[in-house]
């Protein structure tokens, strides 16, 4: 699933900041930190996986973390690199998908944000990301990640089409619920060719499947997380019966020994 995403985010990452510009970074950036912050998280190694083009890595660089950015899509990560490359910034940035994880060592925090989680669509996959997950985190280190909800999927995105008129691109974005609380998502990308006076469509497919918080639960204890807390997206309240979004933050419940080393 998640190479069928990392080609899918090929035509789509040109226009993603434009098209996500209702997302501000700084607000959920601060948000997120908060939350690590209640944890004593306020340094060392971070690691943004499933990292998109950056934004988050940049505003955690900011605070002076060491980031680490991971993502699937070498078009995502490249527009992530020019924003580097404009700010200056020391952050890592690795090609991976989420469930081969493979790091140089141990880091302190891991954040997964923006429903990067629901594009794994089977639950042995999710397992399998939380299993890597877990093996790379020091000590008492924090697994923090959001999720979009089966309430989110059926009544808010299943079933729905949005348009998006943009100056750089004219968007049409296409949802449908399946079995399984799976959303079936299909974009239209029309990009407009000034010299020309014409259009150019591309399109892009991808699919998000939300998880009960029974199983995300399990599946966090069966690679030998412990949860912390749990909130409704944005907020430190305890989700609700119609919450869109839940954050969670987990950590190890055992000491890890070191990662192995290759031969």
């Amino acid at each position: 699933m998640n190479k069928a995403l990392a080609d899918s985010y090929g035509n789509f990452a040109p226009f993603y900041d434009e098209l996500t510009g209702n997302i501000d970074y700084e607000k959920r950036g601060r948000y997120f930190h908060k939350i690590l912050q209640q944890h004593g998280k306020e340094k060392g190694i971070l690691l943004d996986l499933a990292c998109g083009t950056g934004s988050l890595s940049e505003f955690f660089a900011r605070l002076n973390y060491e980031v680490i950015g991971v993502d699937a899509s070498e078009e995502m990560l490249s527009v992530a690199m020019e924003k580097k490359l404009e700010t200056g910034s020391d952050i890592v940035y690795l090609c991976q998908r989420m469930e081969e994880l493979d790091l140089f060592g141990t880091v302190d925090i891991v954040l997964c944000a923006l429903d990067s989680l629901n594009h794994i669509t089977d639950a042995e996959t999710l397992q399998r990301v939380f299993e890597r997950i877990s093996l790379f985190l020091n000590e008492d280190a924090l697994f923090l990640f959001d999720m979009n909800t089966v309430y989110k999927h059926e009544m808010i995105l299943g079933n729905q089409t949005f348009v998006y008129d943009m100056d750089s691109v004219y968007c049409v974005w296409q949802n449908r619920l399946l079995p399984e609380h799976v959303v079936e998502i299909e974009l239209d990308l029309f990009e407009y060719d000034k010299e020309n006076d014409c259009y150019y469509r591309s399109q892009e497919s991808f699919s998000e499947r939300a998880y009960s918080r029974e199983t995300v639960l399990f599946l966090l204890e069966q690679a030998g997380f412990e949860l912390l807390e749990e909130y409704e997206g944005d907020t430190f309240s305890p989700p609700g019966r119609e919450t869109q979004r839940v954050v969670y933050a987990a950590r190890n419940r055992v000491c890890k020994n070191a990662v192995p080393q290759e031969e």
